[in-house]
């Protein structure tokens, strides 16, 4: 993607760490891509994040100029600082929250456009990482706090499942649209498949993750499925823990290994050579790690929470473990399925069919849309309590379907998708969108709740009542 349709604007995109960073995860990972994509519509973008130690105070990639100011915690007094010094020069903030925003409209002017961005809801996981006391910090300001700084902001999630979490357990009332992550397809012919059953577990390796239980699990899942092996994948604060537990397996005669990071070529060959890659996480925005291995072909076991819930496809490309399930059982269940060649062969083209709808650049065009949109509105309705969240509109079109694309452009509606006569509404009352439609010269018009699918993808896929 590389056009104008920013040209001038000043985008300041704030995060917690870059991709540069010893600890960066799948949120970096969004936030430099959605960087890029800004860059790329001719937005002067500033990436505004911490420093860890060894990195250098700042940098110039992909026509996006990055600043690193203090550390874990003092990044956030920093960003504030740097903001409030350029406000003047600030069009617009991509605010990306980890746990904590940086509450960015306190400092800007009233009249930059603020966008939140939302990966998951961390309520349950401060109690994980935390004493008590910094827990209930945490909490208030990831609720009350966020809702009363970001009142008059748009919320950007990656997943509908985020938009519910925000809607149930933080009293969100605020605008929120789904731009979900993307994939970079694998560069390489895929491998074959191990002889043995091998399961893999891809991403960092934090005490959220469970990562630790798998390892459990898998010493007592090898007594029934002899030669049974695990590849753990990632690095983080939890891997020294991890690979004593491994080490302690492999002397139990348990093939775990904790390899940390690798490069793409050995991460790879690993994941060509699973069966499934199974997640123990109690949440996540998104399962960037999911779309990857099913990229190869891989299926995903994974407890069904929040982002996880979204990137699995029940039953076609991968399964999900409800609270009352027996993880134990059901993963001698799916390597029982996929021992049939012809089961896996299946279930890998589904896999492969369903990561291949995901890509950054058609993710960084939507925000590039919404940013665009947003430019210039004086105001931004909110949502309200009792409409859905995103509406699929069916129509007859009218003969100039380029003056219906620039009438609903206009009305903030979104754009005419291209595979049907119809357009995805995030965010807009029924009565108003059929309203906008009919003044821009559709006929026949008819308006159903968008299925979370079809949320995520950014089109219609089915003329039926959407579910999940």
């Amino acid at each position: 993607m590389s056009d104008s349709t920013l040209a001038g604007t000043r985008v300041v995109v704030v995060n917690w760490r870059d991709r540069g960073h010893p600890l960066a995860g799948g949120a970096e990972e969004y936030a430099e891509r959605m960087a890029r994509s800004l860059a790329a519509a001719g937005a002067d973008v500033t990436f505004l994040t911490a420093r860890a130690p060894g990195q250098s105070p700042g940098a110039l990639a992909h026509r996006v100029r990055t600043v690193r100011r203090g550390g874990r915690w003092t990044v956030y007094l920093w960003a504030l600082v740097w903001l409030a010094a350029n406000r003047r020069r600030v069009d617009v903030v991509l605010d990306c929250q980890n746990g904590i925003p940086f509450f960015s409209p306190l400092v800007v002017r009233r009249r930059t456009t603020v966008l939140l961005v939302m990966h998951h809801v961390h309520d349950a996981q401060f109690g994980v990482h935390f004493p008590a006391p910094l827990a209930r910090v945490g909490r208030l300001l990831e609720g009350p706090g966020s809702r009363w700084a970001y009142r008059r902001a748009v919320t950007v999630a990656v997943s509908p499942s985020t938009v519910r979490a925000m809607r149930e357990r933080l009293s969100w009332t605020g605008p929120v649209y789904v731009v979900p992550n993307g994939l970079d397809r694998p560069k390489s012919t895929p491998g074959e498949r191990s002889d043995v059953p091998s399961l893999v577990c891809l991403g960092r390796l934090v005490v959220h993750k469970r990562v630790d239980r798998l390892i459990e699990y898998t010493e007592r899942l090898a007594r029934r499925r002899p030669g049974l092996r695990l590849d753990v994948i990632g690095g983080g604060p939890d891997e020294p823990r991890l690979r004593a537990m491994a080490e302690r397996a492999v002397r139990a005669g348990v093939a775990v290994r904790v390899h940390g990071y690798l490069d793409e070529a050995a991460k790879s060959a690993l994941l060509d050579a699973a069966w499934a890659n199974v997640t123990l996480s109690d949440g996540e925005g998104w399962g960037l790690a999911v779309l990857e291995a099913a990229a190869h072909g891989v299926p995903t076991v994974c407890r069904s929470v929040d982002g996880l819930r979204d990137s699995v496809r029940d039953g076609e490309t991968g399964w999900l473990v409800g609270p009352d399930d027996d993880l134990l059982e059901t993963l001698d269940q799916v390597l029982g399925k996929i021992t049939d060649p012809a089961a896996a062969g299946s279930v890998a083209g589904a896999c492969r069919a369903w990561a291949a709808r995901f890509d950054w650049d058609a993710s960084g065009e939507r925000l590039v849309r919404l940013v665009s949109s947003l430019r210039g509105r004086s105001t931004v309705e909110g949502w309200r309590p009792g409409q859905h969240e995103a509406l699929i509109a069916r129509f007859t079109p009218p003969a100039d379907r380029a003056a219906l694309a620039a009438a609903l452009r206009r009305t903030g509606v979104g754009p005419v998708t291209p595979a049907v006569d119809g357009v995805l509404a995030e965010q807009h009352p029924a009565g108003d969108l059929v309203a906008a439609l009919h003044r821009a010269g559709a006929t026949d018009v008819r308006v159903r709740a968008a299925a979370d699918v079809e949320r995520l993808l950014g089109t219609a896929v089915a003329d039926r009542p959407g579910g999940g």
